[in-house]
């Protein structure tokens, strides 16, 4: 599967860019003409180094530019070069704090004495669980995540900071879940329709919590908000792990009998969830589609 979380931070920095751009030139003729319409590859050619027209030596030359001096051409790039540096470098800020910002409504979410069900190793659910342990007593139940078996990761991680934990085989998610009054889950990608890219498993144990009314809350950060929709329903995308980690092929005799498919992600259906936890608030997974529109520009859904 393509990384998503690389194409959308390109898709926040060019957001960015056109919106510092369209302020800095606010008033002006540019932003007046009905011409002139913004480009990426105008604004990088405004910035590019221009022919002198005179014959006077450079040394004169260097000394008569000044950043907003009309004559100079490239004046309006360099005004705008620390604008830009600054909105990116905000950018950077979000993707460093991500989980504690994430995590820092923890205590509000999950109650004392609560059973919390979750899956596979997900550093953001990982920071949301430990900070809440601060503030709450509670119980969680991590499910292996075979064939993968990060829920082991995610279990040992869980109890070494003193959370009462329980590792659990994915056939008990069903058995388990009249028991569980939450069920907090990682996310891979969110899509634009309210669904969700995640760990091979996500979709039983969200099924299971749908059939016992359990609550389904899925943690990540707004990097992860994709304006892009799934294509293949069945499984998240063309991204299939070894088959041999399900069935190896020490078992000849079942080999020629089946086809073993091992998708590395499910996708959960929007109707599934009940709420997104990010970096910026709680949202239902019918907003996901506005913060979309927020952060990211149309002419970008294509990279």
């Amino acid at each position: 599967m393509l990384e998503h979380s690389v194409g959308n931070t390109v898709r926040k920095v060019l957001h960015h860019i056109r919106e510092e751009y369209q302020t800095a030139t606010r008033g002006t003729a540019i932003a007046t003409s009905p011409k002139a319409q913004f480009s990426i590859a105008k604004f990088v050619l405004q910035g590019q180094p221009r022919k002198q027209v005179t014959s006077a030596p450079k040394s004169e030359i260097r000394g008569t530019l000044k950043e907003n001096d009309p004559d100079d051409p490239d004046s309006f790039a360099r005004g705008l070069k620390p604008v830009l540096m600054e909105a990116i470098q905000d950018v950077l800020d979000e993707l460093e704090t991500v989980y504690d910002n994430v995590s820092k409504n923890a205590k509000d979410h999950i109650h004392s004495d609560e059973i919390i069900l979750t899956l596979g190793m997900s550093r953001t659910v990982e920071a949301f669980l430990k900070t809440a342990a601060h503030h709450r007593n509670y119980t969680v139940i991590v499910a292996e995540t075979a064939p993968s078996y990060e829920g082991r990761k995610m279990a040992k991680s869980l109890s070494s900071a003193g959370i009462s934990t329980f590792l659990v085989p994915d056939s008990s998610i069903f058995a388990l879940m009249s028991r569980v009054n939450k069920v907090i889950l990682g996310a891979h990608a969110t899509l634009a329709n309210g669904g969700m890219f995640a760990i091979t498993g996500s979709q039983i144990a969200a099924t299971a919590a749908r059939a016992h009314s359990t609550p389904v809350v899925v943690c990540a950060g707004q990097f992860k908000l994709t304006p892009l929709w799934n294509l293949y329903h069945d499984y998240a995308a063309l991204d299939f792990g070894n088959p041999d980690e399900v069935l190896g092929f020490e078992e000849g005799h079942l080999v020629d009998k089946a086809d073993v498919v091992n998708p590395y992600y499910d996708y959960v259906r929007p109707e599934l969830i009940d709420a997104y936890i990010t970096n910026d608030g709680d949202h239902p997974p019918s907003s996901i589609y506005r913060l979309l529109k927020e952060a990211y520009d149309d002419e970008d859904t294509e990279l």
